[in-house]
């Protein structure tokens, strides 16, 4: 056997001890590695409005819709953050950043595997042109029936209402769908989905 091993398939997450006729994904984090790109763009905006973003607080806070993260930054520093023009900055800086966005492999795997086999969608509580852009720089995109975003329900995690848009627009009841999520909020809106969920974090 060879050495190089650069073309072995990846080791997915294990799901054959569910029951599911659909699978929902989150984006960020769970299918692709956005963390850093979304802190540079966020820091970049916020450091417009003469903001300090520290790294190790907005990692701390990974899975927060903006709203709530923009709430908690407005209260521990005591500050008012221009939120229209942070998020249209940031939205910004993002969609133009050359980086490249790196697809989670263990995950994005099954979605890959499974593309025709069954419904499958992804439910993000990013707004849509984010989410389009990380899915299409890391070529995920075509893998996917439906892509919700919370600019089709106005609504983030823990919210169920993005996982339940998804399950509508499949046509399948949501116990029936099986969720791919990496934070506490996500994993809660699953459950109020009633929707078998997979901490891909402990998976």
């Amino acid at each position: 056997m060879s050495g190089d091993r650069t073309a072995d398939p990846p080791e997915l997450i294990d799901i054959s001890g569910y029951d599911f006729k659909a699978l929902i994904f989150d984006c960020d984090g769970t299918l692709a590695e956005t963390a850093p790109h979304h802190f540079n763009s966020l820091r970049s905006a916020l450091a417009e409005q003469g903001l300090v973003l520290p790294t190790g607080w907005y990692f701390a806070r990974l899975g927060l819709s903006r709203g709530h993260l923009f709430d908690e930054f407005d209260a521990q520093f005591n500050v008012k953050i221009d939120r229209n023009a942070a998020i249209a900055r940031s939205e910004e800086i993002y969609c133009d950043a050359s980086l490249p966005i790196l697809e989670i492999k263990r995950v994005a795997g099954i979605a890959k595997q499974l593309r025709g086999q069954l419904p499958i969608s992804v439910a993000s509580g990013g707004p849509r042109r984010l989410v389009h852009r990380t899915l299409t720089a890391c070529g995920l995109w075509p893998f996917f029936d439906h892509v919700v975003t919370f600019d089709d329900v106005g609504m983030g995690k823990p919210s169920p209402a993005l996982f339940l848009e998804a399950a509508r627009r499949m046509g399948v009841e949501p116990g029936d769908c099986l969720v791919f999520e990496d934070s506490d909020e996500g994993i809660e809106a699953a459950g109020r989905a009633a929707m078998a969920v997979v901490d891909v974090r402990k998976a």
